[in-house]
């Protein structure tokens, strides 16, 4: 049993998460990646939790195929159940040694039956099946299937590219409609959009009257997206308040499945190279999860799930005082005399005030809060950022510091921070850390430096008041 909040194997990486729930258990098959030089090829293993903390692993369920199979290498797909109680799983096979017309490796649809509760998986090779004309053999990927009750049919969507149009503007959200899961037509396409790549990973669900489409692109910039729509014939619209975002950069592939109403949201947070803040984001990383909740407009925000942060029992420290923290002309901060552990929960409340001064928190910082990680919430921007201090230095002088690049922009994070009272919840474990901002807006990133484990607040410019402080641990005979 793994009880760490952030899920990891053993040995390798997740990659993109599969989820599907059955009662009260979620199945979290993924891609897993084990970054071998020369691949030997990629299968689905699977991982369960109840409660998004202690996750059991199952070992690999989807084997890949040999070096002569279309499937050398298993990539994402979903898991359905027949109105016969029969699982059926979709996935995307692919081999560097089968290519297609425009000499690159050809992506198919494969499909895989469970007899015995998804126990072991029979390969059906009769139902494999790839693009059709006017579509691209080498994206056509990530398949996704559910059941449409109003027309009485099964829809399975993918990513996938036009063989025709602007390179960077081709991707599309395909369509096949099947009665029996295994002959399947080709249809309208459910999302043309002119904008991207390709939408990886889509997934589609209704909730409260509105239809959702999930997807993950890496054109505008590495993010898990969503749209809304009133019905599966469109428009698919983006929210009327601008944060279509379920994330930042570091927290892709975001796929989605429910339990007792609600929507949880199974993404990965990447590794670094060399486990640097400067090295760039590789592919697959660790599992981590938020759940989606449903505004009235239909919007939606995202939270750290209940589960996960009771998993935090321990109180090692609160301050209930309020401070007001900042001057009119210039830089404040108040440090705590505490250390926060390597796995701890920190929650907090501020008061933005007239001013609407910048304000937020210091980690991993060091005593004076100096040197650290910033997580900073700027009211007059409408947004939340993560940046840190030392920068870079390019050279040797005194002014050769990454000083024009103030902040991680690609982990920039659109929020609302009017006048008024909010809250912070943040969760470091190792060089993870997880922020949800009054439960509305997440931002996932790895701190990989550490100057210290002191924690601290300040404002920019202003007077902002905190209170409600807490550090919470996991309770140790738990974690054992």
């Amino acid at each position: 049993m793994n009880n760490t909040i952030f899920y990891k194997p053993a040995e390798g990486w997740v990659g993109d998460v599969i989820p599907y729930c059955e009662g009260e258990e979620f199945h979290l098959f993924y891609l897993h990646e084990r970054r071998e030089s020369p691949r030997e090829g990629m299968s689905w293993r699977l991982v369960t939790t109840k409660d998004f903390v202690h996750y059991e692993d199952r070992g690999d369920r989807l084997v890949h195929g040999t070096a002569q199979d279309p499937d050398f290498n298993a990539y994402t797909g979903s898991v359905v159940k027949d109105h016969d109680g029969r699982h059926h799983l979709f996935y995307t096979g692919h081999n560097p040694r089968h290519c297609g017309d425009n000499g690159l490796p050809l992506q198919r649809v494969m499909h895989a039956v469970s007899e015995d509760g998804m126990a072991t998986w029979h390969k059906i090779p009769a139902d494999i099946f790839g693009a059709p004309v006017g579509y691209e053999q080498s994206d056509w990927r990530d398949p996704f299937v559910f059941w449409d009750e109003e027309s009485k049919i099964w829809r399975l969507v993918l990513a996938a590219r036009h063989t025709s149009g602007a390179d960077r503007r081709r991707g599309v959200v395909a369509q096949c409609v099947s009665k029996d899961l295994s002959r399947w037509e080709i249809a309208e396409p459910l999302w043309d959009p002119g904008r991207y790549i390709t939408q990886e990973c889509p997934d589609v669900f209704f909730w409260n009257g509105w239809w959702y489409l999930v997807y993950s692109e890496f054109s505008d910039a590495f993010a898990t997206r969503y749209r809304m729509s009133r019905s599966l014939e469109g428009p698919w619209v983006a929210p009327s308040s601008g944060k279509d975002s379920v994330d930042g950069r570091a927290f892709y592939a975001a796929k989605t499945a429910q339990r007792d109403g609600r929507r949880l949201f199974f993404g990965w947070i990447p590794s670094r190279i060399g486990e640097s803040d400067e090295g760039a984001w590789q592919w697959a990383g660790t599992m981590s999860v938020s759940e989606g909740t449903q505004n009235a407009d239909g919007s939606l925000s995202f939270r750290i799930p209940h589960e996960v942060k009771s998993a935090f029992s321990d109180l090692m420290w609160n301050d209930v005082g309020n401070h007001a923290v900042g001057r009119s002309d210039g830089y404040d901060a108040k440090m705590f005399d505490l250390d926060v552990p390597r796995c701890a929960l920190l929650h907090g409340t501020f008061e933005i005030g007239e001013d609407r001064a910048d304000a937020g928190v210091i980690v991993k910082a060091s005593k004076d809060g100096d040197l650290g990680h910033i997580i900073r919430f700027e009211p007059k921007r409408s947004r939340m950022v993560v940046d840190r201090w030392p920068r870079p230095r390019t050279g040797g002088e005194q002014w050769q510091i990454s000083g024009d690049v103030p902040f991680a922009v690609e982990l920039e994070r659109p929020c609302d921070l009017p006048v008024g009272r909010h809250e912070f919840d943040i969760i470091i474990e190792d060089d993870i850390c997880v922020v949800n901002l009054d439960q509305d807006v997440m931002l996932s990133t790895r701190l990989e430096t550490s100057w210290g484990s002191s924690f601290g607040v300040f404002s920019n410019d202003g007077v902002t008041r905190f209170s409600d402080f807490a550090v919470l641990t996991r309770n140790t005979e738990e974690t054992k």
